[in-house]
């Protein structure tokens, strides 16, 4: 087969892909809308039981103690998905970095790629903050956040430490901690950058590492390939179904200020922020990297992780893009840990709101200082599922948000925050590989070509 009709063959399963993830996203909500009118009217009509049976058969998380006895089929369909992603993060990223750098025989280039990787990761993360603190300061003002949070209990409060613990956290003592676990992503860049260097630096003397790492990657690609072809569709429908099954309209009513603003900045970052940073950077039409990042933004929402979709989005850069391997394999691991615009939107918004529910006064000068300790918070937080709200403690705990009005709206948040993880970490994959085209641009390595087909 030539170089052309493969292309051609991959172009056509990718755009299949595509359809069917827009497929089951749209079936996905139609019917957990469905479910959750059935979910409502089951409860309002006193058959609370009814639910919990079709809740037990298809929806509960068997993880926890309530779901011992359940068979939560969704649940189980959706983790597994989510699981053969997670279980590839440590390896992928390891081996591709540590590639990368074996390839670049300039080390002046690793510096430079590195300084406007970060430029690109704060310039995106700054316009967001700013997004978020006009729409956060706007709806303040209105009184739409002037709610009043009562009632009992408190809310199980995520472990904080000094956002600076970043940086020890980044280089390990140990490397067999740091490989074991999907959480400690900055470290695993780490290590994949010293050891491609130094395989890099030693040349022909390394005669074994190498191969074994290129053997290893070529599994990933092959295993991931499978994973996101066969069973990438079904997945998206079944999270995002149980999503609307779980989440009923008793977690949707309160606080909806709270998710209009966040709704409102991120969509605001996304047609119009991302796009003019394409554009301003490279010239490049930014409406064809928004539709050809279409797919991995579903599957960041279905699952909710950025580190779930890290896969399908060094897939898509790379095949579809035209942004060169190198890039990819340094910026998208990288940015998945340390840039998380709609994380700090969210946390912003989600601090005013506490904030204000909560009787402490907001001004302008506490909303900057909010900025900046989201900003911090946000670096080196583990891309999963619920981890915004670690950050969101951190941020209302640095400015004293602590009496138990607090704690109260801070339960509130995480109670009806599913959706927004889900919204937010698209805004986290698409700002990734956003900064990953810049770069490539700028290092004349992007491939136009492939890029515009």
């Amino acid at each position: 087969m030539t170089s052309e009709a493969l292309t051609s063959k991959q172009n056509q399963e990718v755009n299949t892909l595509a359809r069917k993830m827009a497929i089951a996203l749209v079936a996905g909500l139609l019917v957990g809308g469905l479910l959750l009118f059935l979910r409502e009217s089951l409860i309002n009509n006193g058959h609370q039981n009814t639910w919990d049976v079709i809740n037990s058969l298809f929806f509960q998380d068997i993880s926890t103690e309530e779901g011992q006895n359940s068979i939560g089929l969704f649940y189980i369909i959706g983790q597994l998905f989510i699981n053969c992603l997670q279980l590839i993060i440590v390896p992928m990223i390891f081996c591709s970095i540590a590639l990368a750098m074996c390839e670049i025989s300039d080390t002046k280039k690793l510096g430079r790629i590195s300084g406007k990787t970060l430029l690109g990761f704060l310039t995106t993360s700054f316009i967001a903050l700013a997004v978020a603190i006009i729409c956060g300061f706007i709806t303040y003002h209105l009184g739409f956040f002037n709610v009043s949070i009562s009632g009992s209990g408190t809310a199980e409060v995520a472990s904080t430490t000094n956002p600076l613990m970043v940086i020890l956290d980044a280089v390990p003592n140990n490397i067999g901690t740091v490989m074991t676990t999907n959480s400690r992503v900055l470290s695993i860049v780490f290590l994949g950058v010293v050891v491609g260097l130094c395989i890099n630096q030693l040349g022909d003397k390394i005669l074994v590492l190498k191969n074994i790492l290129t053997d290893i990657n070529n599994i990933i690609i092959t295993f991931l390939n499978f994973v996101i072809f066969k069973f990438g569709p079904v997945a998206v429908f079944v999270l995002i179904t149980r999503t609307f099954a779980v989440y009923g309209v008793e977690h949707l009513k309160p606080a909806f200020a709270y998710l209009a603003t966040v709704t409102i900045a991120a969509t605001i970052c996304l047609i119009f922020s991302y796009p003019l940073f394409i554009y301003f950077n490279t010239k490049l039409n930014p409406i064809t990297f928004m539709k050809k990042m279409g797919k991995v933004a579903l599957l960041a929402v279905s699952a909710a992780s950025s580190a779930a979709a890290l896969s399908l989005n060094l897939k898509t850069s790379e095949e579809e893009l035209g942004i060169s391997e190198d890039v990819a394999s340094f910026v998208l691991p990288l940015g998945m840990t340390i840039n998380m615009n709609g994380t700090a939107i969210m946390q912003v918004v989600g601090s005013i709101f506490i904030a204000a529910s909560s009787g402490y006064e907001v001004t302008l000068p506490n909303m900057l200082v909010i900025a900046a300790l989201a900003l911090m918070a946000s670096i080196g937080t583990p891309s999963a599922p619920g981890s915004s709200m670690i950050v969101l403690f951190t941020v209302i705990s640095g400015m004293g948000y602590t009496n138990d009005a607090t704690l109260i709206a801070y339960a509130l948040i995480i109670a009806i925050n599913r959706p927004m993880d889900m919204y937010t970490t698209a805004l986290n994959v698409i700002g990734d590989a956003a900064t990953a085209l810049v770069v490539s641009h700028s290092e004349n390595t992007l491939n136009k070509d492939i890029y515009n087909s």
